[in-house]
């Protein structure tokens, strides 16, 4: 009786031992994530384990792994860890059908488990937009579409234009066939003007399955518009005697090829002296008659536009430098600068070709050299006579001192011519003797 109530305590104690050491030992999993088409690892650990074996079971409640066997046949399924501690598997091409919660079963008394959630990202496939002909005209209202399928949850769509993110857009979410993935389109709304000819518009695609790189679509847009003009003058002071050149600048598209160039609404008056060259206008030798309104056209398949300049020409401005005379005594020596006209030319070809339609009331540099030399010429002469008839009279002053200088102690006439003479060839004074 002793011996039977021995026996009956330890094998509650061992059993209690047992059921101690079972409560210590839970299996510990974690949530999965993975891209479609990639492969996820489920692992379940165990900290304290005494032997009990482990499985992993899909959640069709179908196992999978039993510690170390293979249960189903399934050649994506591979064993990575089998241990007392750790039961890990790999399944390799995964599928959205594969998403669901996955099972880590610990057989103790009673049986343990734990859960693991495997999550498929469905990637967006790469966007389309749809909605573009080209040209589009100045002014027109463009619609664009942007459109993505297969993503899961929903990708989001951004539109981008010149860098800068366009916020007021449509969107729209659409559940696929299969119920579990979706399509994303989003249109884009604007008015055209000619700044948008050649800017890419962006639609870009972002998701989590893209690993921080979105997927992109663009679309250069090629907008058609009337041509804009504009003359720039070569100099902004133009003078007579010079040339001129007026370029007119045209911009639009399709892009306006020639220009047309009329003056006071007719055509140019002189083509010989106003040539035609591209989109430039080149005047040689301006003049008084060549002052006007100068217009230049500009036309293409979209329309016509225009501009004009007043040209105005300026007198020459006259330079005079100052006009120096050294005095002599005998001679005159005279240095002067004539009043010359100066025109500055912009090339040596031009400067050297005369105009053939400039009046002859109008060659004011030929007439104001001409006259600058007979001034020269009559001044020179009359300084020369001036300074001859001054050397001349001082001469004839000194003659007659000397003279009278000769005649001041003589007794009589005779004496004092020969005391004269004597004195203007420095002679020594003449001495009578008598015996």
């Amino acid at each position: 009786m002793i011996w039977k109530r021995s026996a009956v305590l330890r094998f509650y104690s061992v059993c209690g031992l047992l059921l101690q050491g079972s409560q210590g030992q839970f299996p510990l999993t974690q949530n999965v994530t993975v891209i479609e088409g990639g492969t996820a690892i489920l692992t379940c650990r165990v900290d304290q384990n005494d032997n009990t074996s482990l499985q992993w079971s899909n959640p069709a409640q179908q196992t999978l792994y039993f510690d170390d066997k293979k249960a189903l046949r399934d050649n994506r399924i591979e064993l990575v860890r089998a241990s007392w501690h750790e039961l890990s598997i790999s399944v390799s091409d995964v599928s959205l059908s594969d998403e669901g919660q996955y099972t880590c079963s610990l057989f103790t008394m009673p049986v343990k488990t734990s859960k693991a959630y495997l999550t498929v990202l469905g990637v967006p496939e790469k966007p389309q937009i749809s909605g573009f002909s080209s040209p589009v005209m100045e002014g027109d209202l463009m619609q664009l579409t942007c459109k993505t399928s297969g993503s899961k949850p929903a990708a989001d769509i951004r539109w981008f234009k010149n860098d800068k993110e366009i916020k007021d857009v449509k969107y729209l979410k659409e559940e696929d066939a299969n119920r579990k993935t979706f399509t994303v389109s989003s249109t884009l709304d604007f008015r055209v003007d000619r700044s948008d000819d050649g800017v890419a518009v962006i639609c870009r695609v972002d998701h989590e399955s893209l690993n921080a790189t979105p997927q992109v679509a663009m679309q250069v847009l090629e907008i058609h518009y009337t041509p804009s003009v504009k003359i720039i003058p070569s100099t902004p002071f133009p003078q007579e005697g010079q040339p001129l050149i007026l370029t007119c600048e045209s911009k639009g598209k399709p892009l306006p090829e020639p220009v047309l160039w009329t003056k006071d609404g007719g055509e140019l008056p002189d083509p010989d002296r106003m040539v035609v060259s591209g989109r430039e206008l080149n005047i040689l030798f301006l003049n008084k008659t060549d002052n006007g309104t100068y217009r230049c056209e500009a036309t293409n398949t979209i329309g016509q536009s225009s501009a004009e300049y007043v040209l105005i020409v300026h007198d020459v401005p006259n330079t005079l430098l100052p006009t120096t005379i050294i005095p002599s005594l005998t001679t005159a020596t005279v240095t002067t600068t004539v009043a010359i006209t100066t025109s500055p030319t912009t090339s040596a070809t031009t400067s050297s070709i005369r105009d053939p339609n400039a009046l002859a009331g109008q060659n004011g540099p030929d007439h104001a050299l001409i006259g600058g030399i007979v001034a020269v010429v009559v001044f020179v002469t009359l300084c020369s006579i001036f300074l001859l008839g001054r050397y001349l009279a001082r001469h004839k002053g000194t003659y007659l001192t000397n003279e009278a200088k000769g005649a001041e102690d003589a007794p009589d006439a005779d004496t004092a011519i020969i005391n004269a003479e004597g004195s203007q060839v420095n002679a020594e004074e003449k001495k009578e003797y008598f015996i």
